[in-house]
């Protein structure tokens, strides 16, 4: 027989991480320890879950039945923990949260500190990344992304507008005479930022209805917007950025605009939820006060 609730949170977890190894990884626990409560769980079932060896890791018609059935139960028991906080007047709990990483620290953070203030009985993690594949992101409660959105199951909430623009330095731009075109792009120094699995070299800019793709060279590429940032405010080349990481830069004029007839596209910002779960009372609440911290006008406009 089951323990309680927390073999079927156990079972969840382990089949939504694809391996023993991974599941590991999350539970930050050794791998013979997930091994181990897996066989205990089977021998109390009197049931075969999982086939599993070194590399391979699937579940039996038995493990299909039971991790549907676990889904179902737990999403009961969270909004009947939920409704009956809801009637005490509480929001409670824990809340998993996962974001970018520049934006996460510095807007995520903040707001999440404020939401736990107001609900101190919440416990709250944060994951920051700018990569989060769509098998990890159906493991939290939401998802702060930005730009172009993934092809999941996930529902989309606008959070806040934030455009992109195509900016240098004053320096850069003294020792290289600004593009008079988008084409001219292929013969500048560009830095490039990687992220979301995009083709990060093919840049898009629009002007009226017409718009134009130039391929540029990847003069100085990194997986951190800080770095490209750093780059740029060197002199080192144009880059793309979001609105709400240089707006401030292209005030003070440390950061100019590049082609700036020409836009790019928006990358606005959103909250993913897992359709499949209904919102829980308290990922409803953090949901509302993300977006009224956002609305109707973003701090970075």
């Amino acid at each position: 027989m089951l323990n309680d609730a927390t073999d079927l949170r156990f079972f969840v977890a382990v089949t939504e991480a694809g391996s023993l190894a991974e599941a590991a990884r999350r539970m930050d626990v050794t791998p013979s320890a997930v091994s181990q409560h897996l066989r205990q769980l089977e021998r109390r079932l009197g049931l075969h879950l999982v086939h599993r060896s070194t590399r391979s890791f699937s579940l039996t018609d038995e493990g299909e039945l039971f991790y549907a059935g676990a889904l179902e139960l737990l999403t009961q028991f969270d909004e009947l923990a939920d409704r009956l906080r809801t009637r005490a007047g509480r929001v409670a709990g824990k809340l998993n949260i996962c974001g970018p990483l520049g934006f996460g620290r510095r807007y995520l953070a903040p707001v999440l500190a404020d939401f736990h203030s107001v609900h101190p009985g919440l416990q709250v993690s944060l994951t920051l990344s700018d990569e989060v594949p769509a098998s990890d992101a159906q493991s939290f409660d939401l998802v702060v992304h930005i730009g172009h959105l993934p092809n999941s199951r996930m529902v989309a909430h606008p959070i806040a507008p934030n455009a992109r623009f195509l900016c240098a330095s004053p320096d850069y731009l003294a020792r290289r005479p600004p593009p008079a075109k988008p084409e001219e792009l292929a013969q500048h120094d560009c830095l490039v930022l990687r992220e979301n699995q995009e083709d990060v070299t093919l840049w898009r800019l629009r002007r009226n209805r017409k718009e134009v793709t130039v391929r540029v060279p990847s003069t100085l590429c990194s997986n951190d917007g800080e770095v490209v940032k750093c780059w740029a405010l060197a002199g080192k080349g144009s880059m793309l950025r979001s609105e709400w990481d240089v707006c401030d830069l292209l005030r003070e004029g440390r950061l100019v605009g590049v082609l700036t007839d020409w836009k790019p596209p928006d990358a606005d910002v959103v909250a993913l939820v897992d359709h499949r779960a209904g919102m829980s009372a308290r990922v409803r609440a953090f949901l509302a006060f993300l977006q009224h911290r956002f609305q109707p006008r973003a701090p970075w406009r």
